[in-house]
Formats: C-alpha cells, structure tokens, sequence
C-alpha cells in the first residue's frame, strides 16, 4: 500500500483512462487491489506475486504524476483482499458526496487497517456543505 501526491491536475476523463489501462496491465500480471484518486493524492494497495507487485510499484514510483510516494505497508497475505481490480475517483471541480460510499463497497473483503486508509482518504475530499 501506497500513498502519493498528484502532480498537476488529472481530470475525470484521463482517470478514466488511467483505470483501463491499469486494469489491462493488472489482469495481465495477475496484480488486484484498489486504487482511490480523491483528486490530490493517489492511494493504492496492491497485490499479488510479489516480483510483478514490485514491477508495478517501480513503474508508480517513476511516474511523473506522482510526487511523495511513500510507502504505507509491505508484507505477505493470504488470501487477497481484492478479487479483481478496481479504481475509484472522483471529480475535483464536483465533487460527489458518495466517494466514501462507493470506496467502502469495493472494501467490503478488506482488513480493518485497508479500510481505515481508504475510508479515510476517501472522506478528505468532500463538496462543501
């Protein structure tokens, strides 16, 4: 699991295109996990054979959209989380009031510790009451 902060701004289209790629790459390497975008930083857990988890993250690292990557949590599981790979975003001129729901159904096989993370973040970003 990772966290960073975007550089620039991504929009709601070029987030949609960053989820098919990624879930192309990822079904491919047989990588699931879950990535929020709440429109300043990218939060993601990742899982899977641990040679193409650490491919993907190096790819992450060197991205030039994210600035700050930080590693959160490293380890062996299981059993994964995340039986498929799923994005969720949202749009930071509008922001919608159901990030945070529609985060806690994709965490529904998720620890408590994945939960508070995404759960978290996925709050941070809300429209103005």
């Amino acid at each position: 699991m990772y966290i960073s902060t975007v550089v620039g701004t991504v929009t709601p289209q070029q987030c949609a295109m960053i989820a098919q790629l990624s879930a192309t790459n990822n079904r491919r390497d047989d990588v699931t996990g879950l990535l929020l975008f709440n429109s300043r930083r990218f939060l993601q857990v990742l899982e899977g054979p641990k040679d193409a988890v650490d491919r993907v993250f190096t790819r992450i690292h060197g991205d030039p959209r994210h600035r700050a990557v930080v590693k959160l949590r490293e380890g062996l599981i299981d059993t994964r989380e995340f039986g498929e790979w799923a994005m969720a975003f949202d749009d930071p001129a509008r922001p919608s009031v159901d990030l945070k729901d529609k985060v806690a159904a994709l965490l529904v096989q998720a620890g408590p510790s994945t939960r508070a993370h995404f759960i978290g973040s996925a709050d941070m970003h809300r429209p103005a009451a």
